[in-house]
């Protein structure tokens, strides 16, 4: 006979697995998100176009009818520290990422909802449900004004923290709501400030297809001009602004040891080898690792590295650029190619636009047009 789980004996296990807070909330509709989402509807309209219905997922009841609470985990995604070569090129939170190998945090979860279906107590995690927001609804933390969660428990509260709702067919007493911004007046709105796309328009207002997270992996087609110098090296996803959030740096500033699994393989995100790495590189070093784009969208990989190669304003990138300006068989990575020796500017660099004029047509003369008008 299947016997009920309390609270406390759900706490426990989720720490024993590794998971670094716990909460409870209802079931209830996330009225609030779901007007908010109405009201924005244009900005996020792509998500729709992806597979990813956020209407749909404010309602837990419609994601499981037999819905009566939601758990919610807190996991940490900064325990260790990251190689330098990688910190400021790719999110944090991607770099331990395991959704296609399965080996880390998605055992750990498997391992919990086992746990409750062991005990009688039916379980879904629904990827579009607002995670952070029923964090925040079960106590666990508030909000920034860069839209991210902040933990009120853990992580030195701050925001280097993923929360992850488990939808359940049981009722447990809920905790109290923690929902609100919770930055300090001081702060002079330092994330919004220093946002180099201008993504965030306000407190708790962001537009997605500024942000860079969004441009590395979502964007359509070719970078937009007057946004590429500003994305700098981002390469997959951005944590600028909570690099620069003040109440992230008592976590910032202390000494972590290395993630040795990502560091042994940091030289697979060398720029110059995602500049010119193949289907066969892309599936064995980097999807594995970073999954948003699958082996037909590795040209955004490419592009993405070129266009970081032209905002590092280092020469010695010019050769690799030029091999992928006239190599390359992706029309859009070889514009951005001309881009980024366009920014880099130089002799060699402009020889090649030249060489280039005259012999294209298409995205990739505007390009080349608009790099030789830089160099």
């Amino acid at each position: 006979m299947a016997i009920l789980l309390s609270r406390q004996t759900i706490i426990e296990h989720a720490l024993e697995l590794g998971f670094e807070d716990v909460g409870f909330t209802t079931a209830e509709l996330f009225a609030t998100q779901d007007e908010i989402l109405r009201s924005r509807e244009e900005s996020y309209s792509w998500l729709k176009n992806v597979g990813i219905d956020l209407q749909d997922g404010t309602d837990p009841k419609r994601i499981m009818p037999e819905a009566r609470s939601i758990i919610v985990l807190i996991d940490g995604y900064c325990r260790e520290a990251f190689p330098a070569s990688l910190v400021g090129k790719f999110g944090r939170c991607y770099l331990d990422d395991d959704r296609i190998t399965r080996d880390g945090l998605t055992r750990r979860l498997k391992a919990f909802r086992a746990f409750l279906r062991e005990h009688g107590v039916q379980s879904k995690v629904p990827f579009h449900l607002p995670h952070r927001l029923a964090a925040a609804r079960a106590g666990l933390g508030d909000f920034g004004k860069n839209c991210l969660f902040y933990s009120n428990r853990v992580a030195r509260h701050s925001s280097w923290v993923l929360p992850l709702a488990v939808v359940v067919d049981h009722e447990f007493p809920p905790d109290e709501s923690t929902i609100g911004v919770g930055c300090p007046a001081w702060c002079r709105n330092a994330c919004i400030a220093a946002c180099p796309t201008g993504a965030l328009e306000g407190p708790r207002r962001i537009d997605p297809r500024k942000c860079i997270s969004f441009l590395t992996y979502h964007g359509e087609g070719l970078t937009p001009v007057d946004l590429r110098e500003s994305m700098g090296v981002w390469i997959y996803g951005c944590d600028h602004c909570q690099d620069v959030c003040p109440r992230n740096q008592a976590w910032l500033a202390q000494e972590l040891p290395m993630n040795e699994k990502v560091a042994a393989r940091a030289a697979n995100f060398d720029l110059t080898r995602l500049l010119h790495m193949d289907a066969a590189y892309y599936e064995k070093h980097i999807w594995p690792h970073m999954f948003y784009m699958p082996p037909s969208e590795r040209w955004r990989w490419q592009m993405n590295a070129a266009r970081a190669m032209g905002n590092t304003r280092d020469r010695r990138y010019v050769p690799e650029l030029i091999q992928a300006l006239q190599e390359d068989e992706d029309e859009r990575v070889r514009a951005m190619s001309a881009w980024a020796l366009g920014r880099l500017g130089g002799t060699e660099a402009r020889a090649a636009l030249e060489a280039a004029d005259g012999k294209c047509s298409g995205i990739l003369h505007e390009e080349v047009i608009r790099a030789l008008a830089a160099a």
